[in-house]
Order: C-alpha cells, then sequence, then structure tokens
C-alpha cells in the first residue's frame, strides 16, 4: 500500500505514535506500526484520512481484511472497533493491563485482535515503567 508522506504523517500524529485499536505506543517497540484500513480495500475502503488508523502489527495481523466478527455473548455479527467512528472509552476501560469490553464493539475488537495475549499484557507492565501505560 502506498500512502503520500503527508497523510502518514497526519495518520501517525493523530494517533499520537500509539496504536488505535490497543493502545501500544511505537517507540518502545522493535517493529514499525502500520496504517491500516479500517474498512478494507477488499470491501471498497479508501485511502484516506477517514479510513486509516494506525495500527500495531498485531493489531493489523489480527484483523486483517475483516471489519466485523461474532460476538462472544450473543453469536452476532458485530462491527468491530472504528477509530474515527467510534469513541474509545465507551467500548473499552482497562481492568489492571487487561482491556475490558464495555460493548458489544468492545467484545468483539478484543475477541478478534487477541488484544488481551500474555505478551500484550507484559508489554503493558513495560510501558508502565516508562509511564506510557495506560494510553492517554
Amino acid at each position: 500500500m502506498s500512502v503520500p508522506s503527508d497523510l502518514a504523517a497526519l495518520v501517525r500524529d493523530r494517533a499520537g505514535h500509539h496504536c488505535e485499536y490497543c493502545g501500544m505506543c511505537q517507540s518502545l517497540q522493535g517493529a514499525t506500526f502500520h496504517l491500516e484500513h479500517v474498512v478494507p480495500v477488499t470491501c471498497g475502503g479508501a485511502t484516506t484520512a477517514e479510513n486509516l488508523a494506525l495500527a500495531c502489527p498485531s493489531c493489523n495481523l489480527h484483523k486483517s481484511d475483516r471489519s466485523h466478527a461474532d460476538d462472544p455473548d450473543t453469536g452476532l455479527v458485530v462491527s468491530l472497533f472504528h477509530p474515527r467512528q467510534h469513541i474509545w472509552s465507551l467500548h473499552f476501560e482497562w481492568q489492571g493491563t487487561t482491556l475490558a469490553g464495555l460493548t458489544a464493539i468492545g467484545r468483539v475488537t478484543i475477541q478478534a485482535l487477541d488484544l488481551n495475549h500474555t505478551r500484550r499484557l507484559r508489554v503493558r507492565e513495560a510501558e508502565r515503567v516508562f509511564g506510557l501505560f495506560p494510553p492517554e
């Protein structure tokens, strides 16, 4: 995917150099964060500021070309969290270093992107030491 440098800078700056799904900070990571299409190109998503999000490699790879997933509580197909259309704090809350879903969107996103994987919990603990967790 080719994104103009000014658009890429806008996306990174808007996100504060944090993953817009899990909140991980780019500064402690060895891998470069991805510019991710919230609505995948395969589903008609455009390469625009409105449809791009900054995502850590794990969130981007887990999300892949999905925009919806099954709610673990109801089995219904629900939209994944959309950083441009949803307010993060209405769908998620921190319980220590674990992310809890407050809504179906939150639950689906946590499960689909594996946001409470053991490695992610360890990263959050390390980020806390450096004053980077919880993200703002």
